[in-house]
């Protein structure tokens, strides 16, 4: 198995899905039909219809239900084939695609890929620092050509910032970072502080410094399986209280398209209640941290992807360094989750005697 399959994915951002027509998504190997019923829900189901495998995501939304191109076949938001306009009409029993719960939280559609009598909506990663009600906020979205674990890595450990971010985001000063990771229950955080830094020319104008000043500034990753992430980087004048200054936070959202290639959406935000200033700051955010992952980031974990081929990631036997630990931590856990989800799969039910 390689992925996991009880848990919450990012779909997409809800604006992705527009109303009265269906999207074409693959999610874990498995393509899937997003589409808005007349209510505006969202529902996902298995692009293909049972008839002769056409894509129904190719058809377009009548009433609550998506028609096939194809034959006209009309299939509900749970996969119920619900209209056939051949013969007497009858809906053969087998005319019904697999569907997928999912929920819109935080402007995103959470969906959920294994066994539906699981998908509790309260176990969705808590992204409200992007609800639109209270904030302003910056979306985008990249397609990564590489495997989605390398993703959150990437997060994770960001002592790379001083190497592959060397010419945008990235100072010297990094390198003297102060790392540490903790975990609760099934949530990873990873943590790292730099003091007394000499802010990079890019940075500059986002914290509205001089060039000679120094900063004292903060990185805590959140990641929650399989691999939602959370990112408040905080930064105030060295000496200053950390307290004095909210941080800034960042959405990470990894979801596997394939083995070897990935989506990735990401968002920035600001509370509307420091004034509407803030909406084009949130804009800005975006800017800033799309900009050096797709020029610099993206070619590193798609040239990881190549060097790694299809050969399991522990069986190449990596270095560790002192940097590695939260992201380590969450490797194992969701190989954990993985390994204890398809135990399960393969109980065999016991049967009394007698």
């Amino acid at each position: 198995m390689k992925f996991l399959r009880n848990a919450w994915y990012a779909a997409g951002w809800s604006g992705e899905v527009a109303p009265r027509s269906a999207l074409r998504r693959t999610l874990l190997d498995e393509t899937i039909a997003l589409f808005r019923d007349e209510a505006g829900a969202v529902h996902a189901i298995a692009d293909r219809c049972p008839h002769r495998f056409a894509p129904l995501s190719l058809g377009k939304v009548v009433g609550d239900a998506l028609q096939c191109p194809y034959h006209g076949l009309r299939f509900d938001g749970s996969g119920q084939c619900v209209h056939n306009p051949h013969g007497n009409g009858t809906v053969p029993k087998a005319a019904r695609v697999n569907a997928y719960p999912l929920v819109e939280r935080h402007g995103a559609a959470w969906i959920w890929m294994g066994d539906p009598a699981r998908a509790d909506p309260a176990s969705i990663p808590d992204f409200s620092l992007f609800d639109e009600d209270r904030n302003y906020v910056g979306r985008g979205y990249l397609r990564v050509a590489a495997n989605y674990r390398f993703g959150t890595d990437n997060i994770m450990d960001l002592s790379h910032i001083a190497y592959v971010h060397g010419q945008s985001l990235g100072s010297d000063d990094m390198q003297r970072s102060e790392s540490s990771s903790e975990q609760n229950g099934h949530t990873i955080w990873s943590r790292r502080r730099n003091y007394g830094e000499k802010l990079p020319p890019a940075v500059l104008g986002h914290y509205r410094s001089k060039p000679d000043a120094l900063w004292d500034r903060s990185f805590d990753v959140r990641w929650d399986p399989p691999a939602s992430l959370l990112l408040l980087v905080g930064g105030v004048p060295s000496g200053q209280s950390p307290e004095d200054k909210r941080p800034l936070p960042f959405a990470h959202l990894f979801t596997p398209e394939t083995a070897t290639t990935s989506h990735y959406w990401f968002a920035a935000s600001y509370p509307k209640e420091l004034g509407p200033k803030y909406e084009a700051r949130a804009q800005e955010a975006l800017a800033f941290l799309a900009g050096p992952f797709e020029r610099e980031d993206l070619p590193m974990l798609q040239a990881q992807q190549c060097a790694v081929g299809d050969r399991d990631f522990w069986d190449l036997k990596p270095v560790m360094l002192a940097g590695d630990a939260a992201a380590v931590r969450a490797r194992r856990l969701l190989d954990k989750l993985i390994e204890d989800e398809r135990d399960a799969l393969h109980v065999q039910p016991a049967f009394a005697v007698g």
